[in-house]
């Protein structure tokens, strides 16, 4: 039988690469993109386990399930800090969008 490439192995690195670069975005779309890269990677990986010596690129899926466990963490680890600044914060001041009272209630929380 010929060798064919495993689907949507692409797919799963682009999503992976899109997750880290997005996770800037308050991190929910990190989440989002690390979320579905890991599920299509799952997918893949069950593909590939059922007959192995059909495809050839794995290789590029797990690449990709690594980028999308990276995205997923970093993601992670910033709504958690968007969490803590607005509980250090409030959502009150934060909305108020006035530099100085954002900074003014930061030092007297931080002291």
């Amino acid at each position: 039988m010929e060798q064919q490439k495993l689907p949507n192995a692409g797919l799963i690195v682009a999503f992976g690469i899109i997750s880290i670069i997005s996770s800037c975005c308050y991190g929910v779309v990190g989440l989002l993109f690390a979320i579905i890269g890991l599920v299509i990677a799952r997918g893949a990986k069950k593909t590939y386990l059922e007959n192995p010596e059909l495809y050839t690129n794995y290789g590029t899926v797990k690449a990709g399930r690594i980028l999308s466990i990276i995205g997923l963490i970093v993601s992670i680890l910033f709504v958690a800090y968007y969490a803590y600044i607005i509980n250090l914060v409030g959502w009150d001041v934060l909305m108020s969008g006035d530099q100085e009272l954002i900074m003014e209630t930061v030092q007297e929380k931080l002291q």
